[in-house]
């Protein structure tokens, strides 16, 4: 196995047990532990919208007002004053995250803080959650218990007066990192950040709706006259539910519509599109959303309660004033750690203090919601997203560290990770997504760097093994066993051989290339040059190289012997059958025409490069004379050619001399023969082709041109194909027109390729 499929290996294996890992559930839950407070972390605080603001009870709001530290024993004619004020100041929706599911100590102060919450048109309340215990029986008999969530609303007559009313449950047991936008275990409800946005972007519905029916005609919905109507009872048959039904049974109503909001024409100002772009996101959306904390409690703008009443003097006059617009969340939000867990309402998340103080309830409501405003929740990539950077990752890291050395292997696996955090964090800065970061620097790049090192260590001690089995597939065994024990610099393997070359080509390979796709073309050649190599292999060569429609193939010995050059001329026999058999068995198939040119001689095989790039080659005139010899095949119209040299001595081959010729770019001609076949299969025509031309050619070379044309004419009239003949007709013709310049020689020029 080579060294880059031991590299795709260990990847591969890489990769895979990424994916396997990351598909298990516990794996999953250490991933969101770790990875979220390491990505909260690394970025740190973040700007909150300043659409957003929290009025926060806190320990110092009740030692100023004079009241009970535990929130609900407030009275709520204070609660009914504070929603005047927020109202007065323009407050664009006010959202309580307090519970209001039983009566307060005075029936007055209930109606008041209802007259208030009427008055304002505005409010929102959050219900109460509570898991129920409920026995299941069938036939009076008990069969088991279901745990369910009961919501419970405010009392009525808060619910009357309130605007909505929506349940926010977060878990208490665990680290909140998710909260739902719509509650299915709460009858598919939204939540209160949810109704809060619908309120807050009531303005722009009518766009919004609007929209929906330019790309959805048949879904076309009437927008609500007013924000009751709109989360009214937020029942099966309201708005909200509608558009959540709608976009999850037909996700590419929401494709539809982002891409017509980013084409629009209409004059939106930019505040009414973001806020139709922040409504298409949450219907589209899944039920479970991921958080996008801001930074540690109180990084969403606070104003103290008593602060948020006391409206007299100037600073707090300022805070009153900053409510205008704005999406006001009003809860327990501790400044320090409580003294008493009792009025505690704060939840463990990635940003809790090593002093045990979390954030509040009403901080992460509010942050839901700036999230849904700005569109900027935290997004895990797609579960198969997911799987594939997983996959990807581990391919490379483990195919780089398998192959290249140790220290270079660990200064990658560093500089990857590096670059991989930065894009990781910079994502998740910038756009909320989450991409996988344990199991990619914590799992994989250790594993691919240790692996890697481990199997490179196992390999090096089978090194001399492995450089003899490499290097056995195209150089004679001495020469491997040189190599291997003189291992040094990389000219110390170059050996000057005697040899023969077997160079090829392609009759009209750029034309055909013109028509046939690449995929189809690369297909073609790869069976093309399947049919070449065979023979090559068999018969003991070595095929040197292939650049496009030409392939090199050689025969070394350390000194002359024919054995090397019978070889060469039996290889070029068989791969003229082998495609004359190719270019027959599929029909439609291009055919391709090729022509083989042979010489022989002495050659240098090692290493021809420079720096750090080198190729085991042979080099030396004869190969380029071989490849010369393939190319006058193009003026003489045949199909194999060999200087006369490669087939001295072998008579088992039937040849027909052709001429000398001095070949393109060289100073001594070479006398070259058409290779025909093996003199057994030799026909009668053949041998009476070859006779006739022989006695052409000796006139032409005593130059009785009239005579010689006369020969080569009559042999074309009876083998019209033989394109020797008409090469010399075309000569003898032309000198009876303008008879040559003396001294004149048989010699044939050839100054081009």
């Amino acid at each position: 196995m080579g060294r880059s499929l031991k590299g795709l290996a260990l990847g591969l294996a890489i990769g895979l047990l990424g994916v396997l890992a990351t598909s298990l559930p516990r794996v999953s839950e250490i991933e969101e532990d770790f990875e979220l407070r390491w990505l909260f972390h690394l970025r740190g605080a973040a700007q909150a919208p300043p659409e957003v603001v929290i009025v926060a009870i806190d320990e110092q709001s009740a030692q100023k007002l004079g009241l009970p530290s535990k929130p609900s024993e407030w009275p709520r004619d204070l609660h009914a004053r504070l929603v005047e004020r927020l109202a007065r100041a323009g407050a664009r929706v006010i959202c309580f995250d307090l519970t209001f599911d039983t009566p307060g100590r005075a029936p007055q102060s209930d109606q008041g803080f209802a007259a208030a919450i009427g008055r304002a048109a505005n409010v929102v309340l959050v219900d109460s959650l509570r898991k129920e215990t409920v026995r299941q029986a069938s036939s009076g008999q008990t069969i088991g218990d279901i745990l369910i969530e009961k919501v419970t609303p405010p009392i009525p007559v808060l619910e009357q007066a309130a605007l909505a009313h929506a349940p926010f449950p977060l878990p208490k047991e665990s680290r909140v990192n998710t909260y739902w936008t719509f509650k299915t275990g709460a009858g598919d409800s939204p939540t209160l950040p949810v109704v809060a946005l619908q309120i807050y972007a009531f303005d722009a519905y009518h766009d919004f709706l609007g929209l929906l029916s330019r790309v959805a005609p048949q879904h076309t919905i009437a927008p609500p006259d007013s924000a009751r109507a709109l989360v009214a009872a937020n029942d099966a048959g309201g708005v909200t539910a509608t558009l959540r039904n709608m976009f999850l049974s037909d996700p590419q109503i929401g494709e539809r519509m982002a891409r017509e909001l980013r084409n629009t024409d209409e004059d939106l100002t930019p505040s009414r599109t973001r806020l139709i772009r922040s409504l298409l996101s949450l219907y589209r959306g899944n039920e479970v959303a991921y958080l996008n904390f801001y930074g540690p409690p109180r990084s969403i703008a606070t104003v103290p309660y008593n602060e948020a009443m006391n409206s007299g003097n100037g600073d707090s006059q300022a805070h009153v004033n900053g409510f205008e617009g704005k999406a006001v969340f009003v809860g327990f939000s501790a400044f320090s750690q409580p003294e008493q867990d009792r009025i505690r309402d704060d939840y463990q998340t990635v940003f809790s203090q090593p002093s045990g103080l979390d954030i509040s309830g009403v901080e992460i409501a509010a942050t839901a919601f700036a999230n849904l405003l700005d569109d900027r929740p935290v997004r895990p990539m797609p579960f198969a997203w997911q799987l594939a950077l997983v996959m990807l990752w581990g391919v490379v890291l483990g195919a780089a560290c398998r192959m290249l050395r140790p220290i270079a292997a660990g200064a990658l696996v560093v500089l990857l990770a590096s670059a991989y955090l930065s894009v990781v964090l910079r994502q998740f800065t910038v756009a909320g997504i989450w991409l996988p970061l344990v199991m990619p620097l914590c799992v994989q790049a250790p594993l691919a760097l240790f692996g890697g090192v481990l199997l490179n260590y196992r390999d090096a001690r089978r090194e001399r093994k492995l450089i003899k089995q490499a290097f056995g597939y195209y150089l004679p065994d001495k020469v491997v066993d040189q190599l291997i024990e003189r291992v040094g610099h990389i000219s110390s393997a170059d050996q000057l051989v005697y040899g023969a070359c077997l160079a090829t080509d392609v009759e009209k390979y750029t034309a055909l290339a013109e028509t046939m796709s690449p995929r189809e073309l690369g297909q073609l050649m790869n069976e093309y040059y399947a049919e070449l190599f065979k023979p090559v292999e068999r018969l003991g060569g070595v095929v040197n190289e292939v650049v496009g429609d030409a392939m090199m193939a050689i025969w070394a010995a350390p000194s002359s012997q024919a054995s090397v050059r019978k070889q060469a001329c039996q290889a070029a026999l068989e791969i003229a059958e082998a495609l004359e058999r190719f270019n027959r068995s599929i029909v439609g198939r291009p055919v391709l025409l090729t022509r083989l040119g042979l010489h022989s001689g002495q050659m240098l095989l090692g290493n021809i490069g420079a720096s750090r790039h080198y190729e085991y080659q042979a080099v030396g005139d004869m190969v380029n004379t071989a490849t010369r010899i393939q190319g006058l095949g193009k003026y003489l119209g045949t199909r194999m050619l060999a200087s006369e040299e490669t087939v001295d001595g072998l008579d088992e081959f039937l040849t027909r001399p052709v001429g000398c010729f001095l070949l393109a770019g060289k100073t001594e001609a070479v006398c070259v023969v058409e290779l025909g076949g093996r003199e057994e299969d030799a026909n009668p025509r053949a041998s009476m082709l070859y006779e006739k031309f022989a006695g052409g050619l000796e006139a032409y070379r005593a130059k009785r041109w009239r005579d010689a044309a006369s020969r080569f004419s009559n042999i074309l009239d009876a083998f019209p194909e033989d394109g020797p003949s008409r090469f010399y007709l075309q000569r003898c013709e032309s000198y009876l027109l303008k008879p040559p310049d003396e001294p004149w020689q048989p010699t044939v020029r050839i100054d081009q390729k």
